[in-house]
This record gives C-alpha cells, structure tokens and sequence, in this order.
C-alpha cells in the first residue's frame, strides 16, 4: 500500500480538508474515504508524495490477493457487480453512459472490493499518464485554489486527473518537483510563473520536446521578452502600473508600495516595480515598503505600524500591496491608529482573498479570475493532446487581466 496518502477529490482543498476523508485501519492501511466525493472514480488525484513506492498488504481479504501484486482487478469488480468489464470500465470513465441501476451495483462493488485503477499500468502502456502534474506556490491561498478547482474540473471532464504539489516560493524545490513529476510519466505539466532555475528549464524544453505540454501560469512574459512554454496570465510590472495610476487618479499627492518579504516571490516584486516605476513617471514621491517574514496579516500591520510612526506631515498617501493579506494586517492597524480611509489613506490590494470583503469598510483590491485561469489551461492541455503529439505548436499568450475594484470610497 503506497505510503504517501492520496486523496480522491473533485474540488482540491487544503492538506487539512484533505486529511478528513482518510482512514487509518488496524493493520496501518490508509484509504480514502470515496464518499465525500461526487464522483470519486474519475477525479483528481493529489499526491502528497510523490516520490514514495508502493509494497503489498498481506492481508486476508480475497479482494486485496490479485496477480501477485495485491490489487484488486477489473475483472474482481466485474464479477462483484455482474457486469462486464468493458462496462465497469465505461463507468469509471463516463457514469452518465452507464444505466443508474447498473451504476449501482458497480459502485456497491467498487466499495466492496477496494478496487483503484492501476494508472501506472496505462501509463507504461503509452508512455504517457492520464495525470497532469501541477506546481503551485502555496495550495491554502484562495486564489490558487480557486485556480485548481477551475483546472481540475475542466481536466476531469476530459478524462484527465491531476497530481499537485506545493513549492513554497521555492525554485529549489521546484526544480526537485518537476524531477519527480516527470517521473511519473505526465500527460502535460502545469507551473505557476516564468522564474525557474537552468536545470528546471532544460527539464521542462526536454520534456516538450518529447511532446509533453508544458503551460505557465500566472504570468506572462513582457513583449521584449521570449517565452518558451505556453502562458496563461499577466504581466505583473503592469499590473502593478495600473495599481499606482488608480490611485494617483484618485488625488493621493504620494505613493508607497507594501512588498512581500518572501525573496523569491518574483510576481510580487514585479508588481512592486511596476508600481514604483509608475509613480515616478506620473512625478509622485513613492516609497518601497518591504513586509517581514511570518503570518501575513500580522507582518503587514506591523510594516504599516513602523511606516506610520515615521510619517511626520499630513497623512495624504495611496498604498498599494503584494496581496490582500498584508492589505488587510495594514487596513486593521490604521483602523486602530485611527486613520482615516479613505480621507488620508487609500489601500489597494491583490488577489481579492474572501478576507478583505468581509473588513469594515470593505478592501479594495485588484480581483483575478483564478477559475478562469485554471479553466483556460486545462483547455489548452487537452485540445494539446488531441493533436499529433509530434506536431510543432509554437507558444502563445492568453492574457487574463485583473480587475480593479473600489471598496469604502
């Protein structure tokens, strides 16, 4: 049984939604519990390693004593439910084609007999999986949440699953997650971002090379600037641009921008960029602010708490910030200063997180699709793989622009 837990899910969620629907069984087996899902046989598949093998149980269950290698077959369901297997295996691909009182049975016997398909089997069979690997930074943020659940979704109805791992800002360990995907066979892999180390990028031109999709997400190279994979995003430097002009428009005589403090956070740094460069253009006095490592919300408040105590003239000043969460330890802290917003203070944040609506006054932010991101690459992927995987398809840009909304003005 493979020791790193997998977890069948149709809408991912965080590691700790995640670990609700497991069990753990006298003998130490790990199984997922199959009922939290809508249709748990066709949907995405989170690894939470990768890298571990798996070994037999020894168990006394006819079910888990199959061809030597302890899985239970197609053929065991089959005889389970009295079907054929040409019809339990058109369930697990498309339920809706099979009758409801067929289903029935064959999931009763699913869950009888245990069975999972043996997708490494299929994967040898083609050389390729039917999962798609996807590197995210940081799988609690709404936004990329939101971003799988619009690519996992899209991906499910094209018969595809997907295996998600998490760099934590980390182009080291994105490097190391790409390794270990490409591993695994996948039909097409999915990164958050342009930014990745040398040995990531020969990587990814290899695997592309071979006919494996390679998209970015998140992102979008400047025009001046070539770009090798597929891209479905934004240009941050502008985005941060428009960030400063709005609030310039709305007559704050001097900027300043609340960066992350996560170094290799590139697409904040770029938005700070913009922003400041912007400022400058419009002859705005700006300054950049640089939050510090930790919880967000407080490492925001605490930023905004240092800067304020070194303003000495009339508050008069529009601040833009890396993301919502820094927007909002600083809204709370000026609440308490007893500033005046939007009076003497215009906060303006990013990636429109659930926290900001709910503040009093309400955040006012820049919103992304992350859905429609999601949406949009699972598209691309599979319209990919319905081509001639020796065809030479040049990448293109889908450009998703943020939207600015006004909160409490």
């Amino acid at each position: 049984m493979r020791k790193a837990a997998h977890a069948l899910v149709v809408k991912p969620a965080a590691a700790a939604e995640i670990s609700k629907g497991f069990h753990v069984d006298a003998k130490g087996i790990v199984s997922a519990n199959i009922e939290r899902t809508l249709n748990p046989y066709s949907a995405c598949v989170i690894v939470t390693n990768p890298t571990e093998t798996s070994t037999s149980s020894s168990g006394s269950d006819p079910f888990q004593r199959r061809r030597g290698h302890g899985r239970v077959t197609l053929a065991d369901v089959a005889a389970q439910a009295g079907v054929t297997t040409m019809t339990v295996s058109r369930f697990l691909r498309s339920p809706d084609r099979v009758a409801s009182g067929t289903a029935e049975k064959i999931t009763q016997a699913l869950r009888d007999t245990g069975y999972s398909p043996n997708l490494q089997a299929g994967s040898l069979a083609s050389g390729r999986s039917q999962a798609v690997a996807v590197i995210v930074p940081n799988i609690a943020h709404s936004i990329f949440a939101d971003t799988l659940h619009g690519l996992g979704a899209r991906l499910q109805a094209a018969g595809l699953h997907m295996m998600v791992s998490s760099t934590g800002y980390s182009l080291a360990q994105e490097e190391r997650q790409v390794r270990t995907m490409l591993g695994w066979a996948p039909a097409a892999i999915v990164l958050t971002g342009r930014m990745h180390l040398p040995a990531t990028q020969q990587l990814l031109l290899a695997a592309q090379e071979r006919g494996t999709p390679v998209v970015e997400i998140w992102d979008q190279s400047p025009a001046d600037e070539p770009h090798a994979f597929q891209q479905i995003g934004f240009d941050h430097a502008h985005v941060g641009a428009v960030m400063a002009q709005a609030l310039a428009e709305r007559g704050y005589r001097s900027l300043a921008f609340m960066d992350s403090g996560v170094e290799e956070d590139f697409r904040a740094h770029e938005r700070a960029q913009g922003f400041l460069a912007k400022a400058a253009a419009l002859g705005l006095p700006a300054q950049h602010l640089r939050s510090g490592l930790g919880e967000p919300v407080a490492q925001g408040g605490a930023c905004f708490a240092a800067w304020h105590s070194s303003q000495t003239a009339p508050l008069h000043c529009g601040i833009g910030f890396a993301n919502d969460l820094l927007a909002t330890g600083a809204l709370l802290e000026a609440q308490r200063l007893n500033c005046r917003i939007p009076q003497e203070l215009g906060l303006l944040g990013f990636g429109d997180f659930p926290v900001g609506r709910y503040c009093q006054g309400g955040l006012s932010t820049m919103h992304i699709d992350g859905e429609r991101i999601g949406q949009a690459c699972a598209e691309y992927i599979a319209q990919r793989l319905q081509t001639d995987v020796s065809t030479t398809t040049l990448p293109s840009q889908v450009v998703l622009q943020p939207r600015l909304l006004w909160r409490g003005f």
